[in-house]
């Protein structure tokens, strides 16, 4: 048998690391962060126990990057989609409108995802992360942001506020209006982006 090339190789390694990342997301949001193992993950991906541990080194690295990734296709799939567009301003609207999204869509994982963060051991730097955070570095850069270390920041801590505000068990704020408060700050159109329907909230522009 011919020995597999570095290339091949390679494109089994990102597509095994890609299944876990999907099959965490998959069943954390079914069935919660403590009920999944690490054993149904590599069972739901197709992989064997110790391939999980190599790449990940516990469950909460895996649901971070899990989540980051999940972002971050999101992100680039809204800001690429059609009409294609260079526009700073409509970029950012679809960057807010597609965080904000997730929030909405899949809260059990978000809600997670930031409860895990919070805790003493903190964000986690990963590949996944990374790619996120050049996808907003590079919207804040094409805004027109004059200090781009600065900035980019305060949108990054201004989505996870506003993504902690939707989610929160008791007293969740309406998205729209986290919507409406993010654009006006940022000077952005209510149409832009994806705007929900029934229009700006009372008292909005």
């Amino acid at each position: 048998m011919t020995p597999r090339s570095p290339s091949v190789n390679e494109e089994l390694r990102r597509r095994s690391r890609e299944r876990i990342l999907e099959a965490t997301a998959e069943l954390v949001a079914r069935d919660g962060y403590e009920a999944t193992t690490l054993g149904d993950i590599a069972e739901r991906a197709g992989v064997a126990r110790g391939l999980v541990s190599y790449y990940f080194p516990g469950k909460r690295q895996l649901l971070q990057a899990a989540v980051h990734r999940m972002m971050h296709l999101r992100l680039a799939g809204a800001l690429e989609r059609e009409p294609r567009t260079e526009d700073g301003a409509e970029r950012l609207a679809r960057a807010i409108d597609a965080i904000l999204g997730l929030a909405v869509e899949r809260p059990t994982l978000m809600r997670t995802h930031m409860a895990v963060i919070l805790q003493d051991d903190g964000f986690v730097q990963c590949e996944e992360q990374r790619r996120l955070a050049e996808l907003l570095r590079d919207t804040v850069e094409r805004f027109g942001s004059p200090d781009v270390g600065r900035d980019y920041p305060l949108l990054r801590a201004l989505l996870m506020g506003a993504v902690v505000a939707v989610l929160l068990p008791g007293a969740p704020m309406p998205m729209a209006r986290l919507r409406a408060e993010l654009f006006h700050r940022y000077g952005l159109a209510w149409e832009s982006g994806v705007p929900p329907d029934g229009g700006p909230p009372d008292g909005m522009p």
